[in-house]
């Protein structure tokens, strides 16, 4: 075998896109245009129902507000290059472009985590201690969980793409994804990656196990408030307040899981499987955030109508 020192570093990735489906790219593109536009166009509705409707300005919208704009940009860092792949063949990504894909993802992935246990917390306030919820939850101390969310993302992922710099990277350099995720990347090295695996999967850990147990955490507390409730009405009332969140929880971490566990342990999982997952993760939670929360939230659901439908607004009052 030709040594390692007589190799060139290579200056590009070669992203596969989904193995084994090469000859559906075509097709599976359509899907994911769909997808990439419902988000755009869902989220910016969000933002603009909530910005022109002063009933809804309140915490809880301000962290929808926040979401919407962190599923725009999800959806932005990955649809794009995905579409290249599949409509135009463009399967070539420089180095540093796809460590700086690879960190927005991640970095995004785990603001969204944070928003979402945020809104566990607003939701927690708002039905525990409903008396202190506007002393609790002011405009300045949402700011601060906003950046401290974005802070913890920012620093939590950032060694990732340094500790990837290090190694050395010589004869692969195809990727057998859709797009530039950690593990896909470190398989690649010509060198020791166990502290880049370690890493990657003690950050994944831990903010799992942290966000998933103090979300967890809110809603037990939750419902044991909801059923000291003597009445149906208000337990009714109170639950429907967090059944748009409780959907959000479900689209986000499931295909989350489903990803985190076949990379590591899933070996008999067709490559093919794992990838549409992976890709599902980071484009259904923001296509289906604004649906859940413009159909189960009635306020915005009639800002919506008012807005596209202003005659049937005015006839339903």
């Amino acid at each position: 075998m030709e040594d390692n020192g007589t190799h060139n570093p290579i200056s590009s990735f070669f992203l596969v896109g989904i193995p084994g489906l090469q000859d559906f790219h075509c097709w599976i593109g359509i899907p994911v245009f769909l997808l990439f536009a419902l988000t755009l166009l869902g989220n910016s509705i969000i933002i603009a129902t909530v910005k022109l409707e002063p009933s809804l300005h309140q915490p809880m919208y301000f962290f929808l507000c926040m979401l919407a704009v962190n599923d725009m940009a999800l959806s932005s860092s990955t649809a794009p290059k995905m579409l290249s792949i599949f409509w135009f063949n463009e399967h070539r990504v420089g180095f540093n472009i796809c460590l700086t894909q690879m960190y927005f993802i991640h970095t995004l992935c785990i603001i969204e985590s944070a928003l979402l246990l945020a809104m566990a917390f607003d939701r927690y306030v708002a039905i525990c201690i409903p008396l202190h919820y506007t002393t609790i939850l002011t405009t300045s101390k949402i700011i601060k969980m906003g950046l401290v969310g974005v802070s913890r993302a920012i620093l939590m992922v950032l060694p990732c793409p340094l500790l990837i710099k290090r190694l050395p990277y010589y004869t692969n350099y195809i990727i057998n994804h859709a797009y530039c995720e950690h593990m896909a990347v470190v398989k690649l090295a010509n060198a020791n990656t166990h502290i880049n695996r370690a890493y990657g999967i003690s950050v994944a850990l831990s903010v799992m196990i942290l966000d998933l147990g103090l979300i967890a955490t809110s809603y037990i507390k939750i419902l044991q408030a909801v059923f000291r409730l003597s009445s149906q009405n208000a337990r009714s009332k109170a639950l429907g307040t967090c059944a748009a969140h409780v959907c959000t929880i479900l689209v986000s971490y499931t295909p989350a899981l489903f990803s985190f566990l076949t990379h590591r342990i899933g070996k008999k999982v067709p490559p093919s499987v794992h990838i549409i997952f992976a890709s599902l993760y980071l484009l259904v939670p923001p296509t289906v955030n604004p649906l859940v929360y413009g159909i189960k939230t009635k306020q915005i659901r009639d800002r919506v109508v008012g807005l596209f439908f202003p005659n049937k607004k005015i006839s339903e009052h």
